[in-house]
């Protein structure tokens, strides 16, 4: 049973999540509609850097307007506690939802991966950059994405902060030039977009498991598992999984790709990634 402390006008129901820095809660708006509160944990309730990332947060998914994205209702930085709100989304994390039920296949691949690039060229064309695309943040209920968690999202006017070395962003779905401390760009999205597919059609990370260090290896050198990746959906990760960021087309692209190829899924197809 949750708490039922009470947030702003927000009751909190339940902890759906927690994190380094912040625990997400189901909670009950005024009205009676659930949503999702993501509080500051209370240690950091006070430190002007968490808060400043909690208000980054807020202002990048603010920006973002998508049928396939989780929207910002409402939020209160600046209070004792401070929180953001935003639409609940009803089903499982990718991540959870595959290791129970098996992998994606068929049509309901082809339209999870259509929508969650639609999903995604919505965030870029707000100017926004995710920057963590991983199954761990891509809610699913039947084949319907929703792309949730804007915690190191990217947006004009703010600095990226980057250097070799530092990762920043689910490890096992980075784009290579993030682990090389280059900064993001629409195709480092694209490139987790297509990590992300790539599990969703496997139940494998497609960089393999095991050691960061080993994982980035494999990703650095681009030796991606797409094996039982089905046709035409495999040949576009390899396209999206390109080493070369001026080399991967955007995500629009792949979103209309994959609408003209929906009706040519075969079984099987896979190799590396070009």
């Amino acid at each position: 049973m949750g708490t039922h402390r009470r947030l702003g006008g927000y009751r909190l129901l339940d902890e759906i999540g927690r994190g380094s820095t912040c625990v997400v809660h189901l909670a009950m708006d005024p009205r009676g509609r659930e949503v999702a509160v993501k509080e500051l944990l209370p240690e950091l309730a006070g430190e002007p850097e968490a808060i400043g990332r909690l208000a980054r947060e807020m202002s990048a998914q603010a920006r973002v307007r998508s049928s396939y994205v989780a929207r910002l209702l409402d939020g209160r930085v600046a209070a004792e506690r401070p929180y953001v709100v935003s639409q609940y989304v009803p089903g499982c994390p990718l991540g959870d939802l595959v290791p129970a039920y098996g992998p994606l296949g068929g049509q309901r691949l082809v339209r999870f991966a259509r929508r969650l690039a639609l999903a995604l060229g919505d965030v870029h064309d707000a100017g926004v950059l995710h920057r963590d695309v991983a199954p761990g943040n891509v809610i699913v209920l039947g084949d319907r994405p929703t792309l949730i968690d804007f915690g190191i999202a990217h947006e004009p006017g703010t600095e990226q902060i980057t250097r070799r070395g530092m990762v920043v962003g689910t490890p096992a779905y980075l784009a290579p030039e993030l682990i090389e401390g280059e900064r993001a760009t629409p195709a480092s999205d694209v490139f987790s977009w297509a990590a992300t597919v790539a599990y969703a059609a496997t139940g494998r990370p497609p960089f393999g498991r095991g050691s960061l260090h080993g994982v980035c290896f494999r990703i650095l050198r681009g030796q991606a598992d797409l094996e039982g990746v089905p046709e035409p959906v495999a040949g576009l990760l390899g396209m999206a999984l390109r080493r070369d960021p001026s080399r991967r087309p955007t995500a629009r692209w792949f979103a209309g790709a994959l609408a003209q190829g929906a009706g040519e899924v075969t079984v099987g197809g896979g190799g590396r990634a070009a």
